[in-house]
């Protein structure tokens, strides 16, 4: 078993050895006598760790999860909106907690905005069903458009700790109705990736789920082509097992003699 506490440590590693690199290439391109201590620095590589392939959860898993909170209670209805938000549109953990009133969009065409990584913006789209929902909520919520779309009790943003909290809180009962989240890890992130999986199960092509979750690059969405066993199996089922006769096809001669009358 992979020891995820050396893979912590050597991700925050490679994570503090990357802005050391910042550091001496500016260093390389403004004090040009230090340039050799630079290339030295800049030559350091990054520690390699084995990889796991990555969570996500089964369309069972998302449904039991999204079943967990009470809907009796105003945080409950508050958590459901927010795991139907996340398993929906696979946004970051920070672009959720930062989204506001007034980016959530509930015209026809329902969508939600978001500021992502360096500052971009993008929009993505609601499904019916989460747009009924997030309208049910935000009429409830009757919040300016400045203030946090998915406050605290208190009327406060959300932390990452709080969203983590919700979620390990509604994981427990969702555990008791389906036993293959037990084994799971689920952190905001496995949201988003659950959502890239399912995306991809429906023959998405990449470089609209790199363009859905904001991705800087298309190569990013490799990752979930490496965990998908379905494409995978797929791709094996098109291959004739080994040592398989191979037929020819040959065409009736009610057929030749219709090809020939063309």
């Amino acid at each position: 078993m992979i020891n995820l506490t050396v893979n912590e440590e050597t991700r925050s590693r490679n994570v503090r050895l990357a802005a050391i690199h910042s550091f001496f290439r500016y260093v390389a391109l403004h004090t040009p006598e230090h340039s050799a201590l630079a290339q030295r620095v800049l030559a350091m590589p990054s520690k390699r760790y084995p990889r796991r392939p990555i969570d996500f959860l089964t369309p069972a898993e998302v449904a039991a999860l999204l079943a967990a909170p009470n809907l009796a209670t105003w945080g409950g209805r508050r958590d459901r909106a927010l795991l139907l938000l996340a398993v929906q549109t696979g946004l970051r953990a920070s672009e959720l907690l930062g989204l506001r009133c007034q980016d959530i969009v509930l015209n026809p065409s329902a969508h939600v905005q978001c500021q992502g990584k360096g500052r971009k913006v993008r929009n993505t789209p609601l499904r019916k069903e989460t747009a009924a929902v997030l309208r049910s909520w935000m009429r409830e919520r009757q919040g300016q458009s400045s203030e946090p779309a998915f406050p605290t009790t208190s009327g406060g943003a959300l932390s990452h700790d709080g969203l983590q909290y919700l979620l390990a809180k509604h994981l427990v009962f969702a555990r008791r109705h389906c036993a293959s989240l037990s084994g799971k890890h689920v952190t905001p992130h496995v949201l988003r990736h659950t959502l890239a999986m399912d995306l991809l199960h429906h023959g998405v092509d990449r470089s609209v789920i790199a363009l859905w979750l904001g991705h800087e690059s298309v190569e990013t969405t490799s990752i979930y082509l490496q965990a998908d066993m379905q494409l995978k199996e797929a791709a094996l089922a098109k291959t004739p097992a080994a040592g398989a006769h191979v037929s020819r096809y040959r065409p009736d001669d009610h057929l030749l003699t219709f090809l020939r009358s063309l």
